[in-house]
């Protein structure tokens, strides 16, 4: 495998976990010197993102005709010869084989190296620096699911569920932190299953415990998607009581039909979510919840589809992540009597659009109110843009800020809001009329 000086690039699909593992894929390919390749980290969680993938894949060899093209992902673990039969393609590795640097060496020999994931029981610590922006950072600390839900294709290429010691999760969170990291998310593919493969069992809400704990120096910690029925009393009294824990939950719903949800194979119904956020609102006024939710799953009628629609506003949920159901092969769901695909799509506009709604809804609540944001970049208008605790983005119109405040948070009033995000000004000091 050729050899350069800079570093390779690494094409990101899907999930927060994939952002991680790509952060690592670098760093192992760096180590076996290949600095001249590009690769590829697939997603399969739907038909489109394969397809995406595959078109990445043939615009990079356009782009680099002499570079190498490694694919690697969660397509390439489940459909390995399907992408080493791409002319484009010079090398498909597993998702346990991307994070080993001997993966990326000149003298490998083989072009398909995919091992069983299913026969891997634990789940390999590695230490970052930083990421690249140095502002947000992930850190994997669960990987692989027990679940079989019907439509989910995903543990066949993740393996079943294995999690990182707590010690070791520490660790990286206090290097990152120490490195200028301001913002730490913990991910994984089930991460409410965490600990319970671990001894002593100890489950997420206990980890994050210590965590906030042993690394005092940690300014925001926030979680990726969580499961509804797995939300332990630990993880809801922190909601309650930290504050550098952040006030947005990402709910892994799917749907708002109980009989959907029992054909996806779900583990909560629609009142236990509704329940669920209900509970969580009254321990912490300020959270802000998004959802995963699939439009037109097999069976789903007009009926059942509403539900789904009412479950935005029965949830109070702000940001959604919609898809449109995606038939895998091989699961039971693609057995299932399917929906007709344009109906599909014209059910997952609708949520779209209410999603758009509700969000617009939540960027007029917070006008004139003061936020904190953490600076992750300067835009190309000379602009800063941002995050606030609640995961919006936030666009700062202040003189005062410099290219060293990205990496800080900073306390800005709200001043406006746009499709994208809010808009945000300096905090000004309202001084009291006098009685008169």
């Amino acid at each position: 495998m050729s050899r350069g000086n800079g570093d390779p690039q690494v094409l990101t699909f899907g999930c927060r976990l994939n952002a991680w593992e790509s952060e690592v894929i670098r760093g192992q390919a760096r180590a076996a010197g290949l600095g001249d390749a590009v690769i590829v980290n697939t997603c399969a969680v739907t038909a489109e993102a394969e397809r995406q993938a595959r078109q990445a894949i043939r615009r990079a060899r356009r782009d680099n005709p002499r570079a190498r093209i490694i694919v690697t992902g969660c397509a390439a673990q489940i459909d390995p010869q399907g992408f080493a039969a791409m002319p484009e393609v010079d090398r498909v590795l597993g998702n346990q084989e991307k994070l080993r640097a001997a993966s990326y060496a000149d003298n490998l020999g083989a072009r398909v190296l995919v091992d069983d994931i299913m026969a891997v029981t634990e789940t390999a610590s590695h230490l970052l620096e930083g990421f690249a922006a140095r502002t947000r950072a992930f850190v994997q600390v669960q990987q692989g699911c027990d679940h079989r839900c019907t439509f989910c294709i995903i543990p066949f290429g993740r393996g079943n569920s294995r999690s990182v010691p707590v010690g070791e999760v520490v660790r990286q969170v206090a290097r990152l932190a120490a490195s200028g990291v301001a913002e730490v998310v913990l991910t994984g593919v089930d991460i409410t299953s965490y600990g319970k493969d671990l001894p002593g069992r100890p489950a997420l809400g206990q980890m994050m415990r210590r965590l906030f704990a042993l690394v005092p120096e940690l300014q925001r910690l926030r979680l990726s998607s969580i499961d509804a029925a797995e939300l332990d009393d630990d993880l809801l009294r922190l909601i309650a009581e930290e504050e550098r824990l952040m006030p947005h939950l990402h709910l892994s719903l799917q749907s708002g039909d109980d009989l959907i949800l029992k054909r996806m194979k779900r583990r909560h119904t629609r009142a236990q979510a509704v329940a669920l956020c209900r509970d969580v609102r009254a321990r912490r006024g300020d959270v802000v919840f998004g959802a995963d939710l699939i439009a037109g799953f097999p069976t789903e009628d007009e009926a059942m589809f509403e539900n789904t629609l009412r479950l935005i506003e029965d949830c109070d949920l702000t940001y959604l992540h919609v898809f449109p159901y995606s038939a895998r092969p091989t699961t039971p769901a693609a057995r299932m009597p399917q929906v007709e695909s344009g109906l599909r799509k014209a059910r997952a506009a609708r949520l779209r659009r209410a999603g758009e709604a509700a969000l617009a809804r939540y960027y007029h609540s917070r006008l004139d109110t003061t936020a904190r944001i953490l600076i992750e970049k300067q835009g190309a208008d000379g602009r800063y843009v941002g995050r606030g605790e609640d995961f919006a983005s936030v666009m700062l119109s202040d003189a005062t800020l410099c290219p060293d405040d990205i990496g800080r948070v900073v306390s800005r009033r709200i001043t406006g809001a746009t499709g994208a995000g809010l808009l945000a000004g300096p905090v000004t000091l309202r001084v009291a009329e006098p009685a008169a």
